[in-house]
């Protein structure tokens, strides 16, 4: 199974050798528990938090945001409202069973494009 943002972290602390309570306190306004939390994946950092720790941790903050696993759930409902396509699309995605890894590779083959 693929590695966890939160593993991830606690692996790159450890081999920093930094305590949790002392990479806490590093992090200003972070308790040792949170940050436990995180690691251990009973919690997620904010986009802001995860900066500050690739920081601290001297590593590229990409690296930890490809380890996020979790299901855009409010962002894809938003975009659902917003536009059916959406539903409709991801709808048909599922029926088709589209593999992750051809979305990804679709979106390699396929940059954004600027909307001017």
């Amino acid at each position: 199974m693929a590695k966890r943002i939160g593993e991830r972290i606690r692996e790159l602390r450890e081999e920093q050798d930094i305590s949790l309570r002392e990479f806490a306190k590093k992090l200003a306004n972070l308790s040792a528990a949170h940050l436990s939390d995180i690691e251990l994946g009973r919690r997620y950092p904010s986009p802001e938090l995860l900066k500050r720790i690739a920081e601290k941790l001297n590593t590229p903050i990409e690296d930890l945001e490809r380890l996020d696993f979790r299901p855009p759930l409010e962002e894809l409902k938003r975009m659902a409202e917003d536009n059916p396509t959406y539903g409709f699309a991801l709808r048909k995605m599922l029926e088709k069973e589209v593999s992750p890894q051809a979305i990804l590779d679709y979106l390699e083959k396929h940059p954004k494009k600027d909307n001017k």
